[in-house]
């Protein structure tokens, strides 16, 4: 097996500096890059292949906290901001329970009778049957009610990104536009809330865990969201998230598109199983 690998070692001189709220984000940004940079980036070949098998093109991004290590086919890749498309899902649940705009993952979500892009989107849903649905209009609707100052003070305070919301978008803005969000980015975030480093409540943290759980089928448990967004006339697909595995956790985030025609319906599973099967692959690697 060829397994490629290199450390980066630059560190950051020791500097204090008192930031205006303004710069808090940006200064997290910083430090984000320079954890980052300290840690182990891996080189994994198999992880093309899985991608070409399936007619995909992109990156597949682990990290695993216990070695300090990331593995990829492409940290390029990984460094690109792109629309977030429905894994924004996982902050938006976040901000919606902190806000009270949702009690919890039982409150009821009606639907008011119009034609929706999905026949399972045309009733009345919980919170949880929304997350798991992946309903946009229930989260449209959501966020509508959070508000832009409360949606771009929770998003300062959680450093996701590069949220770009006003009043004319607070309903789309991770659907379409300029908002972006890196593969790098996506797991910083997922380590802060896994970590409990996000600045919520516990009780906030246990029903978001919740809503994020798939099955806990092949040894280990699995929490994740995905994500489609279409810009150009090409599908840009997420998954994201994390295992537990015997007292450890990988955190990972796909980002990937098809290199050959397909439906939405044929592309959305692949990103999944490109993503189980890189996970797969880790955990063997790891245990040897």
């Amino acid at each position: 097996m060829l397994v490629l690998f290199f450390m980066l070692n630059q560190s950051a001189k020791g500097q204090t500096t008192d930031l205006p709220l303004s710069d808090f984000s940006g200064q997290l940004h910083l430090e984000r890059q320079q954890n980052t940079v300290l840690s182990k980036k891996q080189i994994v070949p198999e992880f093309e292949e899985i991608l070409s098998g399936r007619k995909l093109k992109g990156s597949i991004l682990l990290f695993d906290p216990k070695e300090n290590r990331y593995y990829s086919n492409d940290f390029e890749w990984t460094g690109v901001r792109r629309l977030p498309a429905s894994t924004f899902k996982i902050p938006n649940s976040i901000i919606a329970l902190e806000t009270g705009v949702m009690n919890n993952d039982s409150t009821m979500i009606p639907w008011t009778g119009e034609k929706r892009f999905l026949k399972s989107w045309e009733q009345d849903l919980s919170f949880r049957e929304a997350f798991q649905l992946s309903c946009v209009p229930c989260y449209q609707e959501i966020a509508r009610k959070i508000g832009v100052k409360r949606m771009k003070e929770y998003l300062m305070k959680f450093d996701y990104g590069a949220m770009e919301v006003d009043e004319g978008n607070i309903d789309r803005f991770w659907l379409e536009g300029n908002s972006g969000i890196s593969q790098m980015e996506q797991i910083d975030f997922l380590r802060k809330f896994y970590d409990q480093q996000l600045p919520i409540a516990q009780r906030t943290f246990e029903l978001v865990k919740k809503l994020m759980f798939v099955h806990n089928d092949h040894g280990y448990s699995l929490y994740g969201k995905t994500g489609m967004a279409a810009r150009d006339g090409s599908n840009n697909g997420w998954y994201v998230g994390f295992i537990e595995n015997q007292g450890k956790v990988i955190f990972f985030a796909t980002n990937v598109t098809p290199v050959v025609e397909m439906t939405m319906e044929e592309f959305g599973p692949l990103r999944i199983s490109a993503s189980l099967s890189a996970l797969e692959w880790v955990l063997k690697y790891t245990n040897h």
